[in-house]
C-alpha cells in the first residue's frame, strides 16, 4: 500500500491535482487526501482549490457539485457505480411534481441531490447548515427534499415555520429506531450519544448532541467526556478512533454502512488520475441553474 499511496502523491503533484474525501470512505484514502470532511467543507474546497483536477472520493451527486461550483476543472469520480440511495428517490420530474403541488413556497434541496434537482430549487444545504439555511429564507412555509427526517429536524428547532417535506431519506440512518437508542443508554450509561440529523426526529429527540459528521467529530474534539455512541456511518467511527485512541468509541449498530461510500479504493483513485476517466460533465444550462442553487447555500454560510 505504501507504494502505491506514493504513486498517488507523485502524480498529483505531476498534475496538479487535489483529492477530495468524504468523511466516510475507507479511512485508508485519507493517506492521500488533501481535504477529509463533511458535504460543505468540501463544497467550499472544491471552490477554492487552484488544482487542474479535483478527484473526489465519494459519491456522484458530491462529485457532480464540484463541477458545478468549479466548471473550469476536471472532475473525476473514482469509481462510476458509487452513487447515493437517497439522492435516487427523487428525479427531474418528481421534483416538478412535488413543486406543483406547493406553489409559490420556496425550495430547499439538500446536497444529496442531482444536479437536474438542484436546478429546480431556490437554495441548498447540508446538514451542517439546514437549519440555517432554512432560517435565512424568513419564510413561514418552506419545501424540503429529499431527506425527509433532516426536514423534519430543522422544523422541531424552528417556532412557526412549516417544513413540507419529500419522502426520502437514507437507509443507512433511517435504519436506527428508538430501541436502538435505549439500549445504547442502558448498556453505555457513561457515554454521550451523537446523532446524525439523517436519522427519524423521534430518535434524534433522544442524543445528547445532534449534527453532521463534521459536527459529530467536533463535538468529539472538544468534550471531555471519554465515552461517544456514534449513530452515523461507521468512517465516522473509525476516524474518531483513530484521531482519539484515548476515548472510547461505539458504533450504534455494526451495519451502519454506506456500500457506495465504500467502493472507492486506492488502486481506482490511482487509476483515474493516471487515464483521467470518469470525468463528470453536465449540460451548461442544468449546471448554470444548479450554480445558483448552491452559490445562495455558500453566501448563506459564511
Amino acid at each position: 500500500m505504501k507504494n502505491l499511496i506514493e504513486k498517488i502523491k507523485k502524480l498529483k503533484e505531476e498534475k496538479n491535482a487535489v483529492i477530495l474525501a468524504h468523511s466516510y470512505q475507507n479511512i485508508e484514502i485519507d493517506e492521500v487526501a488533501d481535504f477529509v470532511g463533511d458535504s460543505l467543507y468540501l463544497s467550499q474546497m472544491a471552490k477554492t482549490t487552484n488544482a487542474d483536477i479535483i478527484v473526489f472520493a465519494g459519491v456522484y451527486f458530491m462529485a457532480q457539485t464540484a463541477k458545478i461550483i468549479s466548471p473550469e476543472k476536471k472532475v473525476l469520480l473514482p469509481n462510476a457505480n458509487a452513487g447515493c440511495l437517497m439522492s435516487d428517490m427523487i428525479n427531474h420530474e418528481q421534483m416538478i411534481n412535488f413543486k406543483k403541488n406547493h406553489p409559490n413556497v420556496p425550495v430547499v434541496c439538500y446536497i444529496n441531490s442531482t444536479a437536474e434537482v438542484k436546478a429546480e430549487c431556490d437554495i441548498c444545504c447540508t446538514s451542517s447548515n439546514a437549519l440555517k439555511i432554512v432560517k435565512s429564507l424568513n419564510n413561514s412555509k418552506v419545501l424540503f427534499l429529499p431527506d425527509a427526517n433532516l426536514g423534519k429536524w430543522v422544523e422541531s428547532k424552528l417556532d412557526k415555520v412549516e417544513v413540507i417535506t419529500y419522502d426520502g431519506n437514507c437507509p443507512v440512518h433511517n435504519n436506527i429506531e428508538i430501541k436502538d437508542i435505549e439500549l445504547a443508554r442502558k448498556n453505555y450509561p457513561d457515554a454521550k450519544i451523537l446523532i446524525h440529523p439523517e436519522c427519524k426526529p423521534e430518535v434524534s429527540r433522544l442524543g445528547d448532541y445532534v449534527g453532521s459528521t463534521s459536527g459529530i467529530m467536533e463535538y468529539v474534539r472538544k468534550s471531555k467526556d471519554k465515552q461517544f455512541v456514534i449513530v452515523t456511518e461507521k468512517g465516522v467511527a473509525d476516524r474518531l478512533e483513530r484521531d482519539y485512541p484515548d476515548k472510547k468509541f461505539i458504533l450504534i449498530k455494526s451495519n451502519m454502512l454506506c456500500e457506495s461510500m465504500k467502493l472507492t479504493t486506492l488502486e481506482e483513485i490511482l487509476y483515474s488520475l493516471e487515464h483521467e476517466v470518469n470525468e463528470i460533465t453536465l449540460d451548461e444550462s442544468v449546471r448554470k441553474r444548479s450554480a445558483g442553487c448552491i452559490e445562495r447555500m455558500l453566501k448563506a454560510s459564511k
